[in-house]
């Protein structure tokens, strides 16, 4: 065996180690959470991982799911949108919330946030992936029990955010509820610049094409 394939099978090892982690963290936050930032018991690399297989189980959370439960037209369907519905979000979550956490001391690194808040969304990932098994054996008066488990984990999911920002940044836990209401709000001032931006440059491209047409126009 060579040093190229021992180093290779290492860094599963260890990025098998750090997705394990994460059901540690969702148990025990206050340990979990610290250790994240403090010891790099997890890393960039298991949390795209994470993010990756959350966002795969959300599309088949959405084809797969019992049509009592969730119905969606496969006609209009569209798997990269549902992708970016998980992506973007926690992209612009952990942007806004280090962005502001900054101003205001927080001693948490942007990685630590992007790490932390998937972690934290652990629940939510293991809840989904059970949600589509769960829903094909109960009937729909038993569905009260499908759609409770999915708000049990997203609560959880949540509270967890919470923690991971109090342990990361070093605050109360006012201080990261307070943090975290400006990051939301920071996330809406976001995509207003970028619609106002996409919106500037679509009408930039009409005119110059309408342009164009009318110079074609009045030479030929």
């Amino acid at each position: 065996m060579t040093i190229a394939s021992l180093k290779q099978k290492d860094t599963y090892i260890k990025l098998g180690e750090e997705l394990k982690y994460s059901l540690y963290c969702i148990f025990h936050p206050a340990d979990g959470f610290w250790c994240i930032s403090r010891e790099k018991k997890a890393s960039v690399a298991s949390a795209n991982v994470l993010l990756a297989l959350y966002a795969i189980i959300e599309v088949l959370r959405l084809t797969l799911t019992n049509f009592q439960f969730v119905f969606v037209n496969m006609e209009y369907f569209n798997a990269l949108f549902a992708i970016g519905s998980i992506i973007l979000p926690i992209v612009l979550w952990s942007v806004a919330n280090w962005a502001f956490t900054t101003l205001m001391n927080g001693k948490g690194r942007l990685s630590d946030v992007y790490i932390a808040t998937i972690y934290a969304f652990t629940p939510v990932i293991i809840c989904n992936a059970a949600g589509i098994i769960i829903s094909q054996f109960i009937t729909y008066e038993e569905g009260v029990l499908y759609r409770t488990m999915l708000t049990v984990a997203m609560i959880w999911s949540v509270m967890l955010v919470l923690v991971a920002m109090m342990q990361i940044h070093d605050y109360t836990l006012l201080k990261a509820v307070a943090s975290s209401i400006l990051a939301i709000l920071g996330i809406g001032f976001m995509l207003f610049i970028f619609m106002l931006f996409f919106s500037l440059i679509s009408d930039s491209v009409m005119y110059f094409i309408s342009l164009y047409n009318e110079i074609v126009f009045r030479l030929y």
